[in-house]
């Protein structure tokens, strides 16, 4: 059975990152989740939002790549201004 939250819980785990949706950073939305239905004279209720575990973001490998090959184009850069001015 899945549990009931509002839309603050539901803001707060967004936010928080425990959704996989995003990575833990508030969301400076002018208004809360629930706000509308609130405005409707009926409040909301949202069913839990969290994925499975096997959705959710793994380690960021893609910024060690990254990382690397900016390392390796940065030392080869060094290595052959080294080599340039040794020539002369």
């Amino acid at each position: 059975m899945t549990r009931k939250i509002n839309g603050e819980q539901l803001r707060a785990d967004i936010d928080s990152g425990r959704t996989g949706d995003k990575v833990d950073f508030p969301d400076p939305a002018a208004a809360p989740l629930p706000t509308d239905a609130e405005a409707g004279g009926q409040g909301t209720v949202f069913s839990s939002e969290r994925r499975p575990e096997q959705h959710k973001r793994s380690a960021p490998v893609g910024v060690w790549i990254y990382a690397g090959v900016v390392l390796a184009i940065g030392l080869a850069a060094m290595v052959l201004t080294w080599l340039a001015l040794q020539s002369r």
